[in-house]
């Protein structure tokens, strides 16, 4: 098969869709592997690198999209990239159509196979494929939030820490999945105070063991938000139902009873946010402020560190990928069962139940 890997063109998207073992696993399996002339540059990838593993370097998007039989990618297509797809093409990406549902009518009709990162899930529900994404995004969050409570960034000059006789800032963190699990490990290693809520006991039992009483747990409710929203610091949005739109927890209402000052950061915003008030924003204006709050919604935060991200998707990304390559779309969901909800469109039809609830479109399931 005919692999593309195209330069990212969604602002200040650095990350790159293949490291150069993983251009080589590919073609040691027979495979062709064609890469964007500089498409690695961003995750400090030079072009000697991909071709000293293999890799076919071509001068533009262009002919990427015109050979490759399957485009490996990190974020969703977007014009020009999307009038370049063609019937029978396999797109392999981080897609999140349930945020942005024209995407998902555009796959539908130009009749390529979309096989979703996002939404390939083990038995466990776990996501395997959004899992080191999600650590980097969490992890990021605590850091850009403590940036953007400084007065520089519009933030009340808050240091999370805290100091000697000077009370520590506080973290509320909605949602204990992967996401909220390492934003808490970075607050607290911070020195905040850092209180979590979800609506999963045993979650909540879980982190409780884990940190004890360094973090306070809280199960999550509409009053219980308000409540922990108003006190905060810091929010940090991290919820997630695999291919629906996130609900919107944290209301507007709770918005404007935070403290002048305050600053969210959205981290579901690729999935609509959990924050009513929130709206993506990009690296190159990553904050606005609504209700005198500060709010970070960059829907692409890992790509602010693209070589550990880049090659952290790689580490996940390649097992499946492979699969695609060798045996072809049934024959790898055949293989590895959770590569089925993740494709999500395939032959003009929409094929994950939940993204096409999320979408008011119909559903029908891959036949085998």
């Amino acid at each position: 098969m005919i692999i593309g890997v195209p330069k990212e063109i969604k602002v200040h998207e650095y990350r790159v869709g293949m490291v150069p073992g993983g251009v080589k696993t590919f073609v040691e399996r027979g495979h062709r592997v064609l890469i964007e002339r500089g498409a690695g540059l961003g995750s400090s990838i030079r072009d000697e690198d991909y071709r000293a593993a293999g890799g076919v370097i071509v001068q533009d998007a262009e002919e990427v999209w015109g050979q490759a039989e399957m485009i490996v990618k990190v974020k969703e297509p977007i014009e020009p990239e999307t009038s370049r797809m063609r019937p029978g093409q396999i797109l392999y990406t981080y897609l999140h159509l349930a945020a942005v549902p024209e995407l998902a009518l555009r796959l539908i009709e130009s009749q390529v196979t979309a096989v979703a990162y996002e939404t390939i899930e083990l038995a466990d529900r776990r996501l395997p494929l959004l899992q080191p994404m999600s650590e980097v995004a969490g992890r990021m969050s605590i850091q850009v939030g403590a940036r953007c409570l400084e007065r520089e960034y519009g933030g009340a000059g808050v240091l999370l820490g805290g100091v000697p006789g000077v009370p520590r800032g506080k973290v509320v963190i909605i949602g204990g999945g992967v996401v909220g699990t390492e934003a808490a490990k970075i607050a607290m290693g911070m020195g905040a105070l850092v209180t979590i809520l979800d609506i999963n006991t045993q979650r909540l039992g879980y982190l409780d063991d884990v940190y004890g009483g360094r973090i306070q747990t809280i199960f999550s409710n509409p009053a219980s938000v308000a409540e922990a929203v108003s006190g905060a610091d810091l929010v940090v949005g991290a919820v997630l139902l695999p291919g629906a739109r996130a609900p919107h927890l944290v209301t507007e209402a709770m918005i404007k009873e935070m403290k002048p000052g305050s600053v969210v950061v959205d981290v579901s915003i690729d999935q609509g946010g959990c924050i009513a008030t929130a709206r993506p924003t990009t690296h190159e204006k990553p904050t606005y402020v609504l209700h005198d709050v500060v709010h970070y919604c960059v829907t692409n935060m890992p790509g602010a560190v693209p070589r550990t991200s880049t090659f952290a998707l790689t580490n996940v990304t390649l097992k499946y990928g492979l699969a695609l390559a060798d045996l072809g779309l049934m024959g790898a969901v055949e293989r590895f069962a959770e590569m089925r909800p993740g494709v999500n469109v395939h032959e003009g039809c929409c094929r994950n139940e939940r993204v096409a609830e999320s979408l008011n479109l119909p559903c029908r399931p891959l036949d085998f």
